[in-house]
């Protein structure tokens, strides 16, 4: 796998849907939904598979499904 020079992998993508409301959860877990592009239940975004994205879609597992990996 090839990077470029911040350490992002060059190519790779990741899809991530919002399966759970983040209404009443922590608000630093709502501010990770918010900035991973989710905006309400069944919305996909499809990301650059990053370490900081990757640490994102990890903080909040348990509200997104990922594709791609």
């Amino acid at each position: 796998m090839s990077t470029n020079g911040n350490g992002a992998a060059t190519g790779r993508k990741v899809k991530v849907t919002l399966v759970k409301s983040f209404a009443s959860t922590r608000e630093d877990h709502r501010a990770t939904v918010r900035g991973l592009g989710l905006k309400r239940i069944r919305d996909t975004v499809e990301l650059d598979d990053t370490p900081a994205v990757r640490g994102m879609i990890n903080k909040v597992r348990y509200l997104v499904s990922v594709a791609g990996e």
